[in-house]
């Protein structure tokens, strides 16, 4: 998964170019943190000390930028599905992979409703974070389905949606920090088989 333009892909970037990208990735990351995936591009711009068209010529628009910013949130996320991937108790692992994408949401203000849409948009720069979290999420609910634990009825898709949605109920109640954890066993409670 590349982190700068196709452009930039095809041909590798000169010295300026690439500190330039640099500086606008590491102010995005700090603009993001601090304000939300929300934050003006103008300023994490200006805080690099570019113009707002080297910005765009980096990242042609926000999704992009922000692709580039998780990144390292995203190889974590793909190596713990990796660890977990031959668990003991593969609803556990499922539960606990399900759990750092919550944890992981919930860094950015923002990111959570803007995974929601992008997962859905298939010309999103930012759904390229999502193919390989469904994927890698996909192989843990299998695993948890075969072994009984989970609904056969129940999609990653559908899981991934929740997942946000409770990261985002998360952000919006910030003076209640056991909430996203409420909410994730409430809906493992709904995955549950149906027992006789």
């Amino acid at each position: 998964m590349t982190t700068s333009t196709t452009a930039a892909s095809e041909r590798p970037m000169r010295a300026d170019a690439r500190r330039n990208y640099e500086r606008l990735l590491g102010e995005a990351r700090t603009a993001f943190a601090e304000h939300g995936t929300n934050a003006s591009l103008e300023e994490i711009a200006r805080r690099s000390g570019v113009g707002i068209g080297t910005l765009y010529r980096h990242f042609p628009n926000r999704h992009a930028m922000m692709n580039a910013v998780f990144q390292d949130a995203l190889a974590s996320l793909l190596e713990r599905s990796r660890e977990l991937a031959g668990a003991d108790r593969p609803c556990t692992a499922l539960v606990e992979w399900l759990r750092a994408i919550i944890t992981h949401a919930g860094e950015y203000r923002g990111l959570s409703r803007a995974l929601m849409s992008a997962s859905h948009d298939r010309s999103s720069a930012l759904s390229q974070s999502c193919v390989p979290l469904r994927e890698a999420g996909n192989a843990l609910l299998v695993r948890a389905q075969e072994s009984g634990a989970v609904r056969p009825d129940v999609s990653i898709v559908d899981l991934m949606q929740l997942t946000n949605a409770i990261a985002l109920a998360a952000e919006q109640t910030p003076d209640d920090p056991e909430l996203a954890d409420r909410l994730l066993l409430l809906t493992l409670k709904g995955l549950r088989p149906d027992r006789p």
